[in-house]
């Protein structure tokens, strides 16, 4: 469930952007964005409930990973910075689960697109705060060349029950896992390299989230052609989150 909802997050923020990239009109989308569109269809609301229950399951996933490492799913025990991805992975998600049960409830209609500048301006005020908000900075684009790692070599095949597969469906997820995780990584590494500009520069306005590295993207030269390859890439991780969920070892 977790990772279907996942999944169900970034084809819906991939289709919205593809849609911006080729009519070149509309705000780049994030994943609030993407659930708030869930919410004004018919039988939305069921849907972003079921979306929720499965966030909350990968969030929960990811913190048990975190406390017990690889001998969770039998293979050799994970190293302190691996435990720590999956930590901040699973409060990330547990704070998404909060926000989707929020517009199931009808108590987060409007959204706030300028979240990632308050919560910077709220960090940077900290004691020490510019050098919290740079060593988050450099978590995302470590995360972001972690995703150019894993697509680039195939890594991520390591998790997936090959032997169920046929020749046809392993080279077609590889290609869906190589264009997704690339992807992933490039909006992950501009994310993080907002961050730390914000955080030497001290403005909370230079913080962005996925729709502001995509509006980056949209505005950078041959930037429709840019936003339509990231949006298709996205789009892509998001099929292979559904891959994951009916073929990885749990």
């Amino acid at each position: 469930m977790g990772l279907v909802a996942r999944g169900v997050l970034y084809a819906l923020v991939g289709v919205l952007a593809l849609k911006v990239a080729l009519l070149g009109r509309g705000e780049t989308p994030d994943r609030d964005t993407a659930l708030r569109a869930i919410a004004d269809e018919p039988f939305g609301r069921f849907l972003l409930g079921a979306i929720a229950f499965g966030l909350a399951g990968y969030a929960l996933w990811q913190l048990a990973r975190a406390l017990l490492g690889g001998n969770l799913e039998g293979g050799d025990d994970d190293g302190v910075f691996k435990r720590i991805g999956y930590a901040a992975r699973g409060v990330f998600y547990g704070a998404l689960f909060v926000s989707t049960t929020m517009i199931v409830m009808g108590a987060d209609e409007g959204g706030d697109r300028q979240k990632e500048d308050k919560a910077t301006a709220y960090v940077l005020d900290l004691p020490g705060g510019p050098y919290l908000v740079a060593g988050a900075g450099l978590g995302f684009v470590a995360a972001g060349l972690f995703n150019f790692y894993r697509g680039l070599t195939r890594k991520f095949r390591e998790k997936l029950k090959l032997v169920k597969m046929s020749k046809a469906e392993d080279r077609a997820y590889t290609v869906i896992g190589v264009v997704g995780f690339v992807a992933r990584g490039v909006v992950f590494s501009l994310i993080g390299i907002f961050l730390l500009r914000a955080a030497y520069q001290y403005d909370p306005k230079e913080a962005v989230g996925i729709d502001g590295a995509l509006a980056e993207l949209a505005q950078a030269s041959y930037g429709p052609f840019l936003l339509g390859l990231t949006a298709a890439g996205l789009f892509a991780f998001g099929l292979y989150s559904f891959v994951e969920a009916r073929y990885r070892e749990v």
